[in-house]
């Protein structure tokens, strides 16, 4: 037994020395942070227990070291110590416990609580006012000096006090602080990274490291750094006596602070704000793994001394883990009901947040690409809240040479027909529409709830009608018959009987809930509702669609060959080219309202060098393809790639023929005709704004009732603009665009002509 625990204390104290290597100096983790902790407390557990088996090298005897041979080394004026960690509340009061034994009897703490930071430790020294030098924590009793490159730091100030008004600042001051990327910025960062087809950065804490260490501040300066600093390590100015007082001086000499800071008189008051903090941590502008409780009083704290490496009158309070390291096993592909192909990462089990995770998303091939993930790779797995549990990224210094690419399949894995990447799309596809898995979960979709909600036909009833040949498609759910449902294994005849009448009622489900139904990308219910208010029938939508499918093949004939003899190698040229190829979604918004169409095109069409009766047949063209399309175009809140989509879908033949079932079975295909209460507002777009005598919905139906119609945005073919109290932007945007603002009395005279 003894020689067991001196045998794990010893591969614990080996296991944490080669993850402080990666972690500090060569910025290439192997583990994350939570289960570094794990396994540093453990080792503390065992040597506390075991005190006589403690190794003279043990990590839990020193501070971590970033030290490179890189850099001069600067000395601090004082350690710079790490935190000991709390996991729970009851860590934190055998914490206080603890100290308060150390005090006099009847002492009372009081504390001040700050976010826990992910980023790089830092001192920095002011002397007579002016930043002098820079160093990072290094071995906490020396540190790397980066004084160049923390100088490019926008958000500290090179000189201090910021404002004169606050007085001097002490003829010396040291401080202490945190150099990390706000989570907009690392994001920002690695789509610079995409862009240039360099790959993205996984970890924000240690690309901020990498950032900070660059031999040409130069590049530093490139990275939106931004530093928070938090303590006070040595200074010539008076003494403080507070924890409170010295982030209250920090912020008034200009220093940037975490603005969250609190103080509570006595710690069951600060173990309520804990819940509060977890809870928000992931709408933070920055990453913490936690919080930092201090002992308020600084003459309290440096009573309290130091144990280890570890200040008594501070810890540091964990979070439950929201990422782990695991291997990636294998990966699963999943088509969805648009084709649209997910991989999905089947990893070795793995405990975060509180379930095992044997499985998480990649999001998309591009995406696998670009992180530079592969098979049999040590990779970080996060599971924040009820979010999906995804794959950060790899961790490249732990591969061995055994892991494997991972790259789109050529062919669907449910049809083997082939699969396509659509220009400037992430995602990959299955266009057979009659893929037996697009069926499957565009069926699902289709009965769901929110769509034709038809009871009984859950994803096992689906896949048995699919196994059985009773259904290929979502029309063939109306022509079902009891006597084929019978022969199926679990099929009686209440379940059928319940099944047909639950199908037989969802025939007549409103117009729009029937175009929410069909799974269109981008069409919900309420882009359904847009659809109904301006198209009567489904004919209606079908004939508009193939309308715009010839009108653009006819474009597409016309500047074929005058494209050809524009060719060119300039840039804005090309530029021009890709637009006239995709006319719907690139010139019909642009040049709709255009009253003199060839002069609007010569211009845009400047570097093709065309001729003038090359922009007259491409005018000609172009007006015919306006026209046809100008109903969906003109739908306040339908943009252009959304009405790509409507066209693409309702210009198909397999979901023409689809809805061609669906309408001879008897299911609804027509808008309501709505009754109005009078014509006072017919033809007329208004938009609502600010706080109204009445709820929105109310003026709403006032208006429709009256053949007006609402929407969201101000544009030119607003009519008129109803502001209450404090009407924000739009109204501005109205006055520019020459709307009329008008006020609900006025409403109410329209309505009564």
């Amino acid at each position: 037994m003894a020689s067991d625990i001196q045998t794990r204390i010893a591969e614990l104290s080996q296991q944490l020395h080669q993850h402080i290597y990666h972690y500090h100096v060569r910025s290439e983790p192997l583990i994350t942070d939570a289960e570094y902790d794990r396994l540093l407390q453990e080792l503390q557990t065992l040597e506390a227990e075991h005190p006589q088996y403690r190794r003279d090298d043990s990590p839990t005897q020193r501070v971590g070291s970033d030290l490179s041979g890189d850099f001069s080394k600067l000395r601090h004026p004082a350690p710079i110590l790490s935190l000991a960690n709390a996991f729970d509340e009851s860590d934190l009061l055998a914490w206080e416990e603890r100290n308060l034994r150390l005090l006099p009897a009847g002492t009372q703490l009081s504390y001040i609580l700050q976010p826990k930071l992910d980023g790089l430790s830092i001192v920095i020294t002011y002397e007579n006012g002016s930043l002098a030098r820079a160093a990072t924590r290094g071995n906490g009793e020396a540190g790397d000096d980066v004084t160049a490159n923390v100088r490019t730091i926008r958000s500290l100030p090179l000189r201090i006090p910021v404002e004169p008004s606050s007085g001097d600042a002490p003829d010396r001051l040291v401080v202490r602080g945190e150099i990390l990327f706000h989570k907009a910025d690392f994001l920002a960062l690695n789509e610079e990274q995409a862009a240039a087809g360099s790959p993205a950065y996984i970890n924000a804490r240690n690309t901020a490291s990498g950032s900070l260490k660059q031999k040409d501040s130069r590049e530093t300066a490139k990275r939106k750094l931004t530093a928070y600093i938090y303590a006070i390590v040595d200074s010539a100015g008076p003494p403080l006596a507070s924890e409170w007082e010295t982030v209250q001086t920090l912020q008034e000499l200009g220093f940037p602070v975490v603005n969250d800071t609190a103080r509570f008189a006595n710690l069951a008051e600060a173990r309520k704000a804990l819940a509060d903090w977890e809870a928000r941590r992931d709408s933070l502008p920055f990453e913490i793994d936690g919080l930092v409780l201090k002992v308020d009083d600084l003459a309290l704290a440096r009573e309290l001394g130091v144990v280890g490496k570890d200040p008594r009158g501070a810890i540091a309070y964990k979070f439950p883990a929201e990422e782990a390291t695991t291997t990636l096993r294998g990966v699963t592909i999943g088509v969805g009901r648009t084709g649209k192909l997910t991989p999905t990462a089947q990893l070795e089990p793995v405990f975060i947040g509180g379930v095992t995770v044997s499985s998480a998303s990649l999001h998309n091939y591009d995406q696998v690409k670009a992180l530079d993930i592969r098979l049999g790779d040590r990779v970080i797995v996060k599971r924040s809240g009820d979010v999906i549990p995804y794959v950060v990224g790899p961790m490249p210094a732990a591969r061995d040479g055994s892991e494997t690419a991972i790259t789109p399949p050529a062919r669907c894995p449910f049809c083997a027909l082939p699969l396509v990447q659509p220009k400037g799309a992430v995602d990959w596809f299955c266009g057979n529409a009659s893929c037996p898995e697009r069926v499957g979960r565009a069926l699902e979709f289709f009965v769901s709830r929110g769509a034709m909600d038809i009871e009984g036909m859950g994803p096992q009833t689906i896949n048995a009608l699919i196994a059985a040949r009773l259904i290929d498609d979502i029309a063939d759910i109306f022509t079902l018959q009891g006597e084929p449902l019978l022969a199926l294994e679990g099929f009686a005849q209440k379940k059928v009987d319940n099944l047909l009448k639950s199908i037989d009622t969802a025939k007549g489900r409103s117009f729009a809930q029937v175009l929410t139904s069909l799974g269109i990308d981008g069409v919900g219910s309420t882009v359904a509702g847009l659809l109904t208010d301006n198209f009567a029938a489904m004919q209606e939508l079908l004939d508009t669609a193939n309308a715009i499918r010839a009108a653009e093949a006819e474009f597409s004939r016309v500047i074929r060959p005058i494209m050809a003899a524009a060719a060119s190698d300039d840039s804005e040229a090309e530029r021009q080219i890709a637009r006239l190829q995709q006319p719907t979604t690139e010139l019909v918004p642009q040049l709709i309202d255009a009253s003199d169409l060839n002069q609007r095109l010569t211009r845009r069409l400047k570097a093709l060098l065309l001729s003038a009766n090359d922009i007259a047949r491409i005018s000609q063209s172009l007006a015919n393809l306006i026209g046809v399309s100008r109903p969906l175009h003109v739908i306040e809140g339908l943009g252009p790639v959304l009405v790509a989509n409507i066209v693409d879908f309702f210009s198909d033949a397999h979901n023409r023929s689809v809805l061609a079932k669906m309408l001879a079975a008897g299911v609804n295909m027509r808008a309501e005709e709505k009754a109005l209460a009078g014509d006072g507002l017919a033809g007329k777009t208004i938009v609502l704004t600010g706080t109204l005598s009445q709820p929105r919905g109310v003026l709403k139906s006032l208006i429709e009732a009256n053949g007006g119609k609402v929407t969201g945005s101000v544009s030119k073919r607003t009519n008129y603009v109803v502001a209450g109290e404090s009407p924000g932007s739009k109204v501005e945007k109205a006055a520019g665009l020459g709307v009329p603002i008008i006020d609900e009395d006025a409403l109410r005279m329209l309505v009564n002509g």
